[in-house]
C-alpha cells in the first residue's frame, strides 16, 4: 500500500469522542512488541491457547491469561493494568492507499473513500416499523420497480459522493484488497475476511447500503432482498437481476453461463465444473441442501467453526474462515463472476465484487445465516463474548453522508437495527448426509491393520497438493460419551495452507472414504475454497481449515477407532498443505 504522507497529526472530533489519525511511528521494536503481546493474548484466549502458552513458558503452568500478561510486563492501555484489549480499530482514512490485486498489481481504480473532518459514533435512528428483507425470487413488479429506482438514483450520484454506487462498491475493495493498514500498526494489513470479522463487517456494510437506498426514494421502510440460495426455489440467480439488461440491477460483468435456468452449485469448483453440463436438477438440489446442513448444523457446532478464527490488533487474522464463509459464500462469488474476465470481475474477485448489485442480495442471505444459526438448537450457538470481537470498529458513510464509527457489539440484533428477514422454510435442516455403510468395516479394518496402501506419512508434510493424498491421522480421544460430544466438538484441522492467491483455489476433504463419495455423503468433511484476493503482509502467513467431524465420525462408524484416514483432493489452483491433526473445542 502506498500511504499518503502526513506532515502533522489530524484530529477528528466526533459527537462524543476525539479521534487522532496520527499513526504510531514506524518503529520495528514497537511493532514487534505489539505483535508479541497480541500473540500471547490470542494464545491465552482459550483452553487450547492456555496449553500452548504453558508449553512455551512451562514455568507459568496453567494460570489466568491476564496474570501471564502482567508477568511478561504487558500492562495494557491506560492506567488500568487489567485493561488489556486488542480489538481491531477502524481504519485511518487519511492513510488509505492503493488497493492491489492478488499478484501485487496496483489496481487502476482508486478504492479510497473521501475523508471527513468529523466522525460520529453510531446511534440507531428511531423507527416505528421493522424493515422486512424479502425473498428475491418472490418479490412483485412493484418492489422491483422501487428497487430499480433507488439503485438508479444511487448510480446517478457523483462518484465523489460517499453514498454513490461506485463509492459503495469501493468499500469492499478498500477493506478487502490491502488499501488499509491496521490503525497504529503500519505495514500490518486490515482484512475483513477469513476471521470473526466477516459477519459483522458485512452486516454493517449492507445496513448502510440499505439505508442510503431508502433515503434516496424517501422510504425509510425500504429493505433490500436476499437471495434464498438455501431453498430449492431460490437456487438460480434471481430474475430481477438478469431479465432486463436496461435495469440498474443488471451487471454486464456477470457470468454468462450461470444465468437462469442454471441451478447454482453451492460446492462449485471452477477448474472442475466450468464448461461441464449441469447436473440433473434433483441431484444438484439434494447436494446443495446437504451442503447447507453441513455448513450450518453438523459442521458449525462451535463459535470458531461458524464465525471463523479470532483476529486481534497488531497481527494478521488467524486466516481460518467460518463454515458458511467458506461454503457456500465463496463458491457463489465465483459462480457469479464473469469467467471471461481476467480476474473474474465482478463478483469473482473481492476488489470488484461490490460493483454487482447481486453482491448485496447474496450477502443478505449470508447475513441471514448468522441470525438463523443462533436460533438452531445447541447451547454454543450464540454470539462471541470476547471483548476484542465486541469492541472491533469500522467506518462507514451513512444515508446523510456522515462518517460513522460502528462497533461489532452494535449489530448483534438485527431488530435493534430496524430489520428482519422474511420467514421461509428451511429444507436443509432435514438433509443430513447419508453414509456409504458398506465401506465402514473395510476401511476400519484397513486402518487397524495399518495395511492400507499408498498412505502419505504425517512426517512428509508440508506437501504440494498435486494429486489426491491420504494420511492416517491419530485421534487423541475415542469412544466418547454423548455428554462428552456435546461438551467438546471433534475438529479436523488442515493447517499451514499456502496457496496461489491470484486464482480461485479449492480442495476437498474426506474421512474414511476410498473413492471420493461426493458432497452428499457423510464421508465428505468439507472444502477449502478461496476467491482471488491480495494480502500484503510482509511476514509469511498461512491459512487453516477447521472442520467439525463429531457427527461425521458417528455416521461412518469410526467412533471407537484410534485413527482415521483423511483424504485431500485438489480441485483447482496451486496449494501446499502444512499438516493435518485432530483437536477438540468447547
Amino acid at each position: 500500500m502506498a500511504s499518503l504522507p502526513l506532515t502533522q497529526p489530524l484530529t477528528i472530533t466526533g459527537s462524543s469522542t476525539t479521534t487522532s489519525l496520527c499513526p504510531f511511528p514506524r518503529n520495528n521494536s514497537i511493532l514487534n512488541t505489539k505483535r508479541r503481546e497480541a500473540h500471547v493474548r490470542r494464545s491465552l484466549s482459550s483452553n487450547a491457547g492456555s496449553e500452548e502458552a504453558s508449553s512455551q513458558w512451562p514455568q507459568l503452568g496453567k494460570v489466568d491469561r491476564r496474570n501471564v500478561l502482567l508477568g511478561l510486563g504487558i500492562t495494557g492501555v491506560g492506567s488500568n493494568p487489567l485493561a488489556m484489549a486488542d480489538p481491531i480499530a477502524a481504519p485511518d482514512l487519511t492513510k488509505c492507499g492503493n488497493a492491489e490485486l492478488s499478484d501485487g498489481t496496483v489496481l487502476p481504480v482508486d478504492c479510497c473513500p473521501p475523508t471527513a473532518l468529523e466522525i460520529i459514533d453510531f446511534k440507531p435512528p428511531p423507527f416505528t416499523k421493522l424493515r422486512v428483507r424479502p425473498v428475491a425470487h418472490k418479490v412483485d413488479k412493484e418492489y422491483i420497480a422501487k428497487y430499480n429506482k433507488a439503485l438508479s438514483l444511487m448510480k446517478a450520484l457523483p462518484d465523489t459522493d460517499p453514498r454513490s454506487f461506485s463509492q459503495q462498491a469501493d468499500v469492499h475493495c478498500a477493506y478487502c484488497n490491502s488499501a488499509y493498514d491496521q490503525t497504529g500498526y503500519p505495514g500490518v494489513e486490515l482484512q475483513v475476511h477469513n476471521s470473526w470479522l466477516f459477519y459483522p463487517f458485512h452486516r454493517w456494510y449492507l445496513y448502510f447500503y440499505e439505508r442510503i437506498l431508502g433515503k434516496l426514494i424517501g422510504d425509510p421502510t425500504f429493505a433490500i432482498p436476499f437471495w434464498n440460495w438455501d431453498h430449492p426455489d431460490g437456487m438460480k440467480m434471481p430474475s430481477m437481476f438478469t431479465s432486463d439488461t436496461s435495469s440498474a440491477l443488471y451487471d454486464v460483468n456477470r457470468s454468462p453461463s450461470h444465468q437462469p435456468p442454471y441451478v447454482i452449485d453451492l460446492d462449485y469448483s471452477p477448474s472442475q465444473d466450468a464448461g461441464k453440463p449441469a447436473k440433473p436438477y434433483k441431484q444438484q438440489v439434494d447436494e446443495n441442501l446437504t451442503t447447507m446442513y453441513k455448513q450450518m448444523v453438523s459442521g458449525a457446532n462451535t463459535q470458531s467453526l461458524f464465525f471463523g478464527g479470532d483476529y486481534r490488533a497488531g497481527e494478521p487474522p488467524e486466516n481460518s474462515p467460518g463454515s458458511v464463509e467458506s461454503r457456500p459464500h465463496i463458491p457463489l462469488h465465483i459462480i457469479c463472476g464473469n469467467e471471461n474476465n481476467k480476474n473474474g470481475e465482478d463478483m469473482g474477485n473481492f476488489y470488484s465484487a461490490g460493483r454487482d448489485p447481486l453482491f448485496y442480495c447474496h450477502h443478505g442471505n449470508v447475513d441471514r445465516m448468522w441470525s438463523l444459526w443462533k436460533q438452531l438448537p445447541g447451547k454454543k450457538k450464540n454470539d462471541i463474548t470476547d471483548p476484542d470481537w465486541l469492541n472491533a470498529t469500522f467506518l462507514f458513510y451513512d444515508e446523510n453522508a456522515k462518517l460513522v464509527r460502528v462497533k461489532v457489539a452494535g449489530c448483534l440484533d438485527t431488530k435493534k437495527l430496524g430489520y428482519v428477514y422474511e420467514q421461509v422454510d428451511l429444507p436443509w435442516l432435514k438433509k443430513k448426509p447419508k453414509s456409504k455403510k458398506v465401506a465402514k468395516l473395510a476401511v476400519g479394518a484397513a486402518i487397524a491393520a495399518e495395511s492400507t496402501k499408498g498412505l502419505t506419512p504425517l512426517s512428509a508434510f508440508p506437501i504440494a497438493l498435486k494429486k489426491a493424498i491420504t494420511v492416517k491421522v491419530p485421534r487423541p480421544k475415542k469412544g466418547r460419551s454423548k455428554a462428552e460430544k456435546e461438551e467438546e466438538e471433534e475438529i479436523l484441522v488442515i493447517e499451514g495452507i499456502d496457496y496461489d492467491k491470484s486464482t480461485a483455489v479449492k480442495f476437498d476433504v474426506y474421512v474414511n472414504d476410498e473413492d471420493e463419495a461426493g458432497p452428499e455423503k457423510s464421508e465428505f468433511a468439507g472444502s477449502f475454497v478461496t476467491v482471488p484476493h491480495n494480502t500484503k503482509n510482509k511476514e509469511k502467513t498461512y491459512t487453516k481449515l477447521k472442520l467439525g467431524i463429531t457427527e461425521l465420525l458417528e455416521d461412518v462408524g469410526a467412533d471407537d477407532d484410534e485413527d482415521v484416514l483423511v483424504t485431500l483432493v485438489p480441485k483447482s489452483g496451486n496449494v501446499t498443505v502444512g499438516g493435518v491433526k485432530i483437536v477438540y473445542e468447547y
